[in-house]
């Protein structure tokens, strides 16, 4: 089990320049590409001064391994209220992420809220994930260790003997630290629940004829909405309704316990096809 704040951090190394060590606590596939962005965020928060994370987009460029990562960090627009920065993630050289990331002071502005909640019950009336699966079933990677998961939607057996909607919900707690009170560490937790659902949605209809495919993630985008430090349980909910042409687009929402929305975003991700078993 991996402590999402620890394993996240940055260290100067001057100049807009940080480093980072890739942990393979959150390995799923190989690092989560959550985890490698929560990294460029992260570092973006050092350099923001006062302000609060406002939105995140990426494009992942490579796999990294797990091993330290170089960081840059370049002011592209600064301003008094609002400052748009740019992230690039190498290692060894090799480039693994760039991201663009708005920062702003509190403002005043005109508020509505036209959201509706998806109507599910709540995490303390849903069995674990743990519970579900029973007493022989571990986690199929290191990943899946650093929540509580209480799913919604649980199928069983795996693979399914049917095609089932391509949506993902998870009312998901971090584990062993559930909340922070830094805002860009706790923004990270959006980043990840934002990122997290494209496979295990867009796979669902699929899953039943056990596919050669795995779908990385190209970019990902990320709007923060609310504070989510004050809630330590976060429902995630995907869709990925269209999967065509190679492409598997998908859309999350990152919902609380009192039904407010949190964050939102979603991205595309590329097929590739699996070697064969052995």
């Amino acid at each position: 089990m991996g402590d999402l704040g620890i394993d996240t951090a940055v260290v100067p190394a001057g100049d807009g320049r940080y480093t980072a060590t890739v942990s393979r606590d959150w390995e799923i596939w190989g690092p989560m590409g959550g985890a490698i962005a929560s990294h460029a965020l992260r570092a973006a928060g050092a350099e923001a001064g006062e302000r609060r994370p406002t939105s995140f987009s990426c494009h992942y460029f490579g796999v990294a391994d797990f091993a330290p990562i170089d960081i840059e960090v370049e002011t592209r627009k600064p301003g008094r209220v609002a400052q748009a920065q740019r992230v690039s993630i190498t290692q060894e050289g090799r480039p693994i992420l760039d991201a663009i990331v708005w920062s702003t002071l509190e403002v005043e502005g005109l508020e509505h809220d036209d959201t509706t909640a998806p109507d599910v019950p709540g995490p303390e009336n849903l069995p674990s994930a743990a519970e579900l699966a029973g007493p022989d079933s571990g986690p199929p990677f290191p990943f899946w260790e650093n929540f509580e998961s209480r799913p919604l939607d649980w199928i069983s057996p795996w693979p399914p003997t049917e095609p089932h909607a391509p949506r993902w919900r998870n009312w998901l707690r971090f584990s062993p630290t559930p909340t922070f009170d830094d805002p860009w560490i706790d923004a990270c937790r959006s980043v990840i629940l934002v990122d997290l659902p494209s496979w295990p949605a867009g796979n669902r209809p699929h899953a039943w004829q056990e596919p050669p495919f795995i779908a990385p993630t190209l970019d990902l985008n990320v709007a923060f909405h609310r504070p989510t430090s004050t809630e330590e349980w976060l429902l995630c909910d995907g869709l990925a309704p269209l999967s065509t042409r190679g492409l598997l687009p998908w859309t999350a929402r990152v919902w609380s316990t009192r039904g407010q929305l949190l964050a939102s975003g979603g991205g595309q991700c590329l097929y590739r096809r699996t070697a064969p078993p052995a």
